[in-house]
């Protein structure tokens, strides 16, 4: 007996050392924009080089949804999670010499957390993918002063690892930030020595963000104005509402009784069923967690049709029910929701958690991976 108590002592220490552990680490973002996945390769090579000492921990996201397959996977950043890091590294293509649009599109709604000072003394980076490598320093300065007006910490990357470059080809090198030449096809891109660069970026990055770890306040995550008004929260967040799907037999798209909506979805995304399939055999665990947030997205934008294109009517989301098309021993439905319970709490916050229930079908009409039954309360 003494042997377990001692036992469970020990175990329990170390779980409180991890935790204590995960809490001192640095907690940074790489935030990027990219159109053919060359910015994400780089982001890759920083991120890597933030976690090599064991300091630091990288998530890396995306400023928008992309169509690109190598992209569509990551996720994309709200503007109002930004504070809640320890240390920022935004990562763009290069337009004529500036940041690319779609990444100036995501710093014009910065606007609240700048007039609340939700940045200042956070430490920031850049990195580019700049092409045949003309205006590279103008974009790399025009992403400066963007950072700087937030009162950010710029960390350059310096001349380090210059020295041990292969000079006989063109580099993206910059002592502003690491960029990649891109469009120059004459070797692999990004080339050996610029994803080394890229490394020792991230490397020197993580000691900064967690030397300054503590030293600013986060305090103005909360004095930020939240808005209530449903459509702004998802330009916000960069959500895209689909068009509402057709139905394809003798029914509607949604049933309202009294003050309830009810709406059944599959997982359809452009006229096509998303990740078709049952989990373990034609898809996996990952794919149908993105057809499950196809599907909500579906669910929420019929909802929108039923409160006449007003989402600010929504007062409760009453109830979910999420079916799968899995094997007959598969258990973790739970996990599977949560991508649409998840969906749900962003978009609607309190008035989106609702009661819910899962579970598992042997098929599921034209071969969706899920199916997505919902109940709202609307005004």
């Amino acid at each position: 007996m003494k042997k377990l108590s001692t036992l469970f002592v020990f175990i329990l220490l170390l779980k409180i050392t991890t935790i204590m552990a995960q809490e001192q680490k640095a907690r940074i973002l790489v935030l990027i924009h990219s159109d053919n996945g060359g910015t994400y390769e780089l982001a890759k090579e920083i991120a890597s080089g933030i976690e090599s000492s064991g300091s630091a921990s990288a998530i890396i996201k995306q400023v928008k949804e992309s169509p690109n397959a190598k992209l569509k996977n990551i996720p994309v950043a709200a503007v109002d999670e930004l504070p809640s890091y320890d240390g920022i590294v935004f990562g763009s293509p290069v337009y004529f010499g500036n940041i690319s649009t779609g990444m100036s599109e995501f710093l014009s709604k910065t606007v609240n957390l700048w007039t609340n000072h939700a940045l200042e003394g956070m430490p920031a980076a850049v990195f580019m993918s700049a092409g045949s490598g003309a205006g590279k320093e103008l974009a790399l300065q025009a992403f400066w002063n963007s950072l700087a007006v937030h009162g950010m910490v710029l960390v350059s990357n310096g001349i380090r690892g210059y020295e041990n470059m292969n000079k006989t080809i063109p580099q993206g090198n910059s002592v502003l930030g690491i960029t990649s030449m891109a469009s120059l096809k004459d070797v692999e891109r990004p080339t050996k020595d610029e994803r080394i660069l890229a490394e020792l970026q991230g490397r020197n990055f993580a000691k900064t963000a967690l030397a300054l770890k503590g030293t600013f306040t986060k305090k103005a995550t909360a004095a930020i104005p939240v808005s209530d008004d449903i459509n702004s929260i998802l330009k916000q967040k960069n959500i895209t509402l689909p068009q509402v799907p057709k139905p394809a037999g003798n029914y509607k798209p949604f049933v309202r009784s009294g003050n309830l909506i009810f709406i059944n979805q599959v997982a359809l995304k452009d006229g096509k069923i998303l990740y078709p399939g049952k989990l373990g055999v034609e898809v996996n665990e990952q794919q149908v967690k993105e057809a499950t947030k196809a599907t909500m997205l579906n669910v929420i934008a019929v909802l929108k049709e039923a409160v006449g294109g007003d989402l600010n009517k929504v007062k409760q989301c009453v109830q979910l029910t999420g079916i799968f098309n899995t094997k007959d021993d598969y258990t973790k439905h739970a996990d599977l929701m949560n991508a649409a319970s998840d969906l749900t709490v962003e978009v609607f916050g309190e008035k989106g958690k609702h009661a819910r229930a899962t579970l598992g079908a042997s098929s599921i009409p034209v071969n969706s991976s899920v199916e997505i039954q919902a109940v709202f309360e609307v005004e």
